[in-house]
């Protein structure tokens, strides 16, 4: 029971500490792609304390669950995990942390559902705006244009994603820009953004009160689109890629004095244009690795016991 109980202690500390630790650091704006990777290895870590606390709490309250998962162990290794021993408190916590498992999965579940249904949605509404040519197939090409007066430009995930332009954002993008903002959503696409958001909107759903997963899906939504222009930056110019996200939302009243309902545009802009170095690649491979190594910890805090047993 010590053992799952420091696992259930250890991801409450990563979910509380992990979020401000992020926060303060300066490399986030600077490497995006490994902050998102930061971000994913410090979840993983916090949903995996989380079960296999419930599993070591289930195999100490059911003989059941033990004799599947210990059933060849040797009486030192139930012995280090306290697997004889009463413990009133191992089955509720069990349970109540199956319920959050199971609970996870359904949010997840939930969010594919109204993702889907929202891409059924805006394809529908595609077809309307853009009706197929005879003989076209739907999906056929990656570039869908639209006749509209606003500038205005999105991806479209899903199994063949499609950039949706309109005529009034191929009028004011000039030369490259336009090349810019094709590349800044081939690069949602290429790495599957999409899946972060729904993933990072489950669990910030599922778990309103829990600030980690609320701050997780915040820095999602933020740091996909840093990447994303960084891809466009370096194909065509970190001027050229802020100058192409200033004329498609410039009507929009994003740079004004007034509030703007993307507030983090103009941070963008400015961020492409200050033109601050990366991180040394050596620095990147350490961040990198150090990230990979978060989740091995409540693996490691699980197994000790058992492999000090064996020994």
């Amino acid at each position: 029971m010590v053992v799952s109980l420091t696992l259930l202690v250890l991801g409450v500390v990563t979910a509380a500490v992990a979020p401000r630790l992020l926060a303060q650091a300066v490399w986030v704006e600077l490497e995006p792609v490994v902050a998102l990777w930061v971000w994913q290895c410090v979840v993983a870590a916090v949903l995996l304390s989380f079960g296999l606390s419930m599993t070591l709490s289930a195999a100490v309250a059911w003989q059941a669950v033990r004799g599947q998962l210990f059933a060849s162990a040797p009486n030192g290794v139930i012995e280090a995990y306290e697997l004889g021993a009463h413990q009133p408190w191992s089955a509720p916590l069990a349970v109540l942390l199956a319920c959050g498992g199971l609970w996870t999965a359904a949010m997840l579940a939930r969010e594919i559902r109204r993702a889907r249904a929202r891409r059924r949605q805006r394809r529908r509404e595609l077809l309307v705006r853009s009706p197929l040519l005879p003989g076209e197939e739907q999906g056929a090409g990656p570039l869908v244009v639209l006749e509209g007066e606003r500038p205005d430009a999105w991806w479209l995930p899903g199994t063949t994603p499609q950039l949706v332009i309109t005529t009034a954002a191929l009028q004011r993008l000039k030369g490259r820009q336009l090349d810019a903002v094709l590349a800044h959503e081939e690069g949602h696409a290429r790495a599957r953004h999409d899946w972060l958001l729904h993933c990072s909107a489950a669990l910030a759903g599922g778990f309103p009160g829990i600030p980690v997963f609320a701050a997780f899906r915040g820095e999602m939504h933020r740091l996909v689109e840093l990447a994303a222009d960084d891809v466009a930056s370096r194909r065509f110019g970190r001027l050229t890629t802020a100058l192409a996200l200033v004329e498609l939302n410039e009507d929009r009243g994003v740079f004004g004095p007034s509030a703007s309902p993307e507030p983090g545009l103009p941070e963008r802009v400015n961020r492409l244009l200050s033109a601050s170095p990366r991180l040394k690649p050596v620095q990147r491979l350490r961040l990198t690795v150090t990230a990979a190594l978060v989740p091995l910890i409540p693996l490691l805090v699980a197994l000790i016991p058992g492999l000090t047993a064996l020994n």
